[in-house]
């Protein structure tokens, strides 16, 4: 007995990607539950069982936590949206067949067509594509299509749509678009059969006549399935449908000299035919030129964005897409925030499968082209480029220059010896590429470079403007005992210690630290010697100012005891303003010493009773307050 394997047998190419999603998300450790059987083999849903992914009915049986896998049928808009308020991660493994119709029928809104879907209304995948438009029509024959047209002749004059389940035959699409030809006047028709299941139905037939008997392998509950045993059946009188050798009947192939097998349950193979489709002249000119290959750059628009691949029109017979990781080498970017449906995309062909009309692209393959070239130019050209700082690495540091990765040395980080290069990571830098080796994929550079340059530069620009009375935003860079010096934009300046507070200061580090961001101004300089002293302190911070915008002779000011002398009593009013309260005016009563009613620290109410703006000094007094205090009560007795 001779068999025949047909060679178009196998998973169509929607069905293996969303395997392919379970079994990633199931190697990264996520917890998985498909929406649905995930694919119609129950050895592949026995195997993810065991890997512990779990099979949902209802949208509530998910939560937070949970990675929920959409099957290739795809889902509602309605299902689409209400999964994202459960607040799991969506894995959309819709096929990218079935998304293109989605994109195709909810146009109808915009466009005022009514929807027409040719193909089986209790599967998933036409249920699904309902859901993505108003008013939809689903026909499962020619004649339900025909019935509905002339049963209200105002019909065929509507715009419509129509498109067609990817599984259907491809005979009963071809009545269905001759019905719409014929009847209606204003009908947009698109071929929306996987040319895939085509070909493997179209071979399944055309063996099926050549053959005694046919298996045909595969999950009964699949329609791809049921559809090649349907069509097997029409040429041949002995066809067994099993989804495991274990089921097969040896006993119904006696006789039969020939037997042949297609199947639906393992991975197709890639399948190399040219797809045509019912469009005017001009297009199918236009589009058969359009021919893909390995390494092509082309140009697209964004279809769609989903969390693990963008979808992308080429304008060809293709379905393209980007896979999430092959958008950018910047694992900080979030696919979602940079790129939105409509935009153009520039991106290299990676992998093209004619048989299924499926092209895998990539963004990032292209930026690395590109930026290869650029960073190969910038050697020649000592231009100075960006970067962010990824890592530090055995004798230096790694800088990702649009994606390439530049080593810089530690002796050009531009980190002083025995520094922390780790702190230079994450943070942007600017370099100069100094050595490329792109057959090696080696690039060193130079920050140390650049910072020289930038600063010789910014100190010729300061050199050449500054004068005494300039005012400058600069950063402490280091502290003495007699000072602080402080870069001012390429220049350093030094600030005495007597310019650094009106108070009195013992140490710079009580005013300032390393690193702070301070306002200075220009006191003195010196050209020549490069030397340039800058002062800290303003008239603005000078406490005698703020006391005198504050208080006036006559106002009672809350002040502290800050030393006790044999005369009587200093006391702050603010900080750096001392004023004396005379052991007269201490106390309503004489007394011997200020100590016997006062104490260092103590806080008392003052009344200001004379400032001598010539000399800065103020004189308080208690007293006044006392007395006032008793004249009042005097007076009230009087009364």
């Amino acid at each position: 007995m001779q068999t025949i394997l047909a060679k178009t047998a196998g998973f169509c190419f929607g069905v293996d990607r969303a395997v392919s999603l379970v079994e990633q998300a199931v190697h990264e450790g996520r917890r998985v539950a498909t929406l649905g059987p995930i694919i119609h083999n129950r050895h592949v849903i026995n195997r993810f069982a065991e890997s512990g992914v779990r099979e949902i009915a209802r949208l509530d049986e998910a939560g937070p936590g949970d990675t929920v896998v959409i099957r290739s049928h795809g889902v509602t808009r309605a299902v689409y949206e209400q999964l994202q308020q459960t607040g799991c991660e969506i894995v959309d493994a819709t096929c990218p067949f079935v998304k293109k119709i989605h994109h195709i029928i909810s146009a109808c809104t915009g466009t005022g067509q009514r929807p027409i879907i040719i193909g089986t209304r209790s599967h998933p995948e036409v249920q699904a594509i309902a859901g993505w438009c108003t008013e939809p029509v689903v026909f499962e024959t020619p004649q339900e299509l025909e019935n509905w047209l002339l049963e209200a002749p105002e019909r065929a004059n509507l715009p419509l749509r129509m498109v067609c389940q990817t599984t259907s035959t491809q005979n009963l699409w071809k009545s269905c678009c001759e019905i719409a030809k014929k009847v209606c006047t204003n009908c947009e028709i698109f071929d929306t059969i996987c040319k895939a299941t085509e070909m493997r139905q179209e071979e399944a037939g055309l063996l099926s006549q050549r053959c005694d008997a046919m298996v045909v392998v595969g999950d009964a509950r699949s329609s791809n399935t049921g559809r090649l045993a349907m069509i097997c059946r029409q040429y041949c009188e002995t066809v067994s449908l099993v989804d495991h050798a274990d089921e097969l009947d040896m006993s119904l192939f006696s006789g039969a000299k020939t037997v042949g097998i297609t199947a639906n349950n393992k991975m197709s193979e890639e399948l190399k035919v040219e797809t045509a489709q019912e469009e005017n002249f001009a297009e199918l000119l236009e589009q058969s030129l359009k021919t893909l290959n390995n390494g092509d750059k082309v140009t697209g628009t964004v279809m769609a964005v989903g969390t693990t691949e963008i979808e992308v029109d080429l304008g060809t017979k293709h379905t393209a897409y980007i896979p999430v990781e092959d958008f950018t080498a910047d694992p900080s970017v979030k696919v979602e925030d940079v790129v939105k449906v409509g935009d153009e995309i520039e991106a290299v062909v990676v992998h093209v499968n004619d048989g299924e009309g499926v092209v895998r692209l990539s963004k990032k393959r292209l930026e690395a082209g590109k930026a290869w070239e650029e960073v190969e130019a910038a050697v020649e050209s000592k231009q100075v480029v960006e970067g962010v700082v990824t890592e530090e690495n055995k004798g230096g540091i790694v800088v990702n220059v649009k994606g390439i990765r530049v080593f810089v040395p530690a002796s050009q980080s531009g980190v002083p010896k025995g520094g922390d290069l780790a702190e230079l990571v994450k943070k942007p830098v600017q370099l100069r590429i100094t050595e490329v080796n792109r057959a090696r994929r080696r690039v060193v550079g130079s920050i140390r470079s650049v910072a020289a340059e930038q600063r010789k530069a910014a100190q010729e620009k300061i050199w050449s403007e500054i004068e005494v009375g300039k005012q400058y935003h600069g950063t402490v860079k280091s502290l003495t005992s007699y000072g602080a010096f402080v870069d001012i934009g390429g220049v350093d300046g030094m600030v005495h210690v007597s310019e650094l507070s009106w108070n009195r200061v013992k140490n710079p580090a009580e005013v300032v630290k390393v690193g702070d961001e301070i306002d200075v101004f220009v006191i003195a300089l010196d050209p020549e010697k490069k030397k340039i002293s800058l002062g800290y302190k303003t008239e603005e911070t000078n406490p005698w100012t703020i006391f005198n915008k504050q208080f006036q002779v006559g106002d009672v000011a809350k002040v502290k005891i800050v030393k006790l002398m044999t005369f009587g009593a200093f006391a702050e009013i603010i900080p750096g303003v001392d004023g004396l309260i005379h052991i007269s005016q201490i106390a309503d009563r004489r007394i011997g010493k200020p100590e016997d009613v006062l104490s260092e620290g103590q806080e008392v109410d003052a009344k200001i009773i004379d400032i001598d703006q010539e000399h800065k000094r103020i004189s308080l007094s208690i007293r006044a307050l006392l007395t006032g205090a008793a004249d009042e009560a005097a007076e009230e007795e009087a009364e």
